[in-house]
């Protein structure tokens, strides 16, 4: 099993990745921490991975607030042993699609507030029980390096948040080294889960053929897919498992080949 007796948070459990994520790391053997503002919903999502025969519990948390975090990160380290392996950090508020026109400060900086700086938070809340060996992984987005936007807006608050991220976690990956904690990033691209799905109804509900709107969003995709949610799932989960022991500082896109780094 990838992650075998690992005690693993997932933070922004939702309806999307992260609750792939928790399933798929309770599958692989880990112990997992669910956390999101959403009480109903990790709850179930326990409730399923106890029925599979997994083990998780489910902690709210609001990664806004720096006293939620710490209480999440004891609250992991008291149920299983004292310690944290893994965190993800998933959990995000994603803003208004704009222009440079029409773009409000105040909803960039509650962006700002919650996804960037909720990660330094959770994660410095977990330092002290991530030691000798843990691993963190901050989920970024391919927007950060392919600009993305419709004619109702672009998505630059969350790109730009998202953006800062990838930086921040070059800087965790060289402070926290000395403690033995590996920081990367996944930057992902098309998910294939309910919130895509939900886009895709949406498009057919006015009037188009599905097969239409899935191909438009696969034409620059090399391997000709929407990247299926469980498959981006284990990829993030990878980078905590031991197969990536000796990678920090890295950023890995996952994406089916729509952005290429350099």
């Amino acid at each position: 099993m990838l992650l075998k007796d690992k005690v693993v948070v997932i933070s922004g459990v939702g309806p999307g990745m992260g609750q792939a994520m928790a399933r798929i790391a309770a599958a692989e053997g880990a112990k997992v921490v669910l956390a999101a503002r959403n009480k109903d919903f990790l709850e179930q999502v326990c409730d399923e991975i106890a029925a599979a025969g997994g083990t998780a519990i489910a902690v709210p948390c609001d990664i806004a607030d720096a006293d939620q975090c710490k209480a999440l990160a004891k609250a992991a380290a008291d149920a299983f042993g004292g310690r944290i392996d893994g965190l993800v950090n998933s959990a995000y508020y994603h803003g208004d699609w704009s222009f440079i026109e029409n773009s409000d400060e105040d909803d960039w900086a509650k962006i700002f507030d919650v996804s960037c700086l909720g990660t330094l938070r959770l994660t410095k809340a977990c330092v002290p029980y991530l030691k000798d060996g843990g691993a963190v992984v901050n989920v970024s987005t391919m927007a950060t390096v392919r600009p993305y936007g419709t004619e109702h807006g672009m998505e630059m608050g969350y790109a730009v948040t998202k953006g800062g991220i990838n930086v921040l976690t070059k800087y965790m990956a060289t402070d926290l080294g000395r403690y033995g904690i590996r920081v990367n990033t996944c930057r992902m691209g098309w998910i294939h889960g309910a919130p895509v799905q939900g886009f895709i109804d949406s498009e057919v509900a006015q009037g188009r053929k599905e097969e239409d709107v899935v191909g438009a969003i696969t034409k620059d995709i090399p391997l000709g897919k929407i990247p299926p949610e469980d498959d981006c799932a284990r990829a993030v989960l990878m980078m905590i498992s031991d197969y990536s022991a000796v990678v920090t500082g890295a950023a890995l896109d996952v994406n089916g080949g729509h952005w290429m780094a350099p």
